[in-house]
């Protein structure tokens, strides 16, 4: 070394740094929560179809004159009138829930929306899954009947107003599915908070 020289070593960058991909903030939680929307929406439409049908659900039969009838309607059992009931109440929480499921679109990360939803979730998938277990349970005796207590099936006379039913259990049922998915979706969601 000469004096005031320097030393200096050329190194060739050996390492490119391409475009950065970054992920996009909230990506997972936000399908999550566009899907929980979704689902609510058909919940809504699961159980104000149910609770309408069951609601609407009634057939006269005339027996020797027009004064003497057999009536079968959905108010002449308490469980039905549960069922329809328990599936209004439920309708109404998931309009209700709508706004809440709105701001898990829009702010992802926000804790206290979702865990505010899987806490009513929780209740209110209870409630519908008894209005529809209590209602297939009579569903059910009204189609086989029992002969072991002597009860007929009703079914066989009765044919609109027992499809009707059964399709409002089928609706409610569609309900706790839907419930069951929002709840599975909403602990995937908080799993990573």
């Amino acid at each position: 070394m000469k004096n005031g020289e320097s030393t200096t070593i050329d190194i060739a960058e050996t390492s490119r740094k391409g475009p950065v991909l970054a992920a996009p903030k909230g990506g997972n939680k936000k399908g999550l929560a566009i899907f929980d929307f979704v689902l609510r929406l058909g919940a809504i439409a699961a159980t104000l179809a149910a609770s309408v049908t069951m609601g609407t659900s009634d057939q006269t039969l005339p027996f020797f004159t027009q004064f003497f009838q057999f009536s079968a309607g959905y108010d002449d059992l308490p469980t039905f009138q549960f069922f329809v009931i328990a599936n209004a109440i439920v309708c109404s929480y998931l309009v209700l829930s709508l706004p809440f499921s709105i701001l898990c679109i829009v702010r992802p990360h926000a804790v206290g929306p979702r865990l505010l939803l899987i806490i009513c979730d929780i209740v209110i998938t209870g409630l519908i899954t008894a209005a529809a277990s209590s209602a297939t349970a009579i569903v059910y005796l009204a189609h086989t009947g029992s002969p072991s207590a002597n009860w007929n099936p009703i079914c066989q006379q009765f044919t609109d107003f027992c499809q009707s039913v059964s399709g409002a259990v089928v609706g409610s049922f569609m309900a706790v599915a839907a419930f069951m998915f929002l709840l599975l979706f909403s602990a995937l969601a908080l799993r990573n908070h």
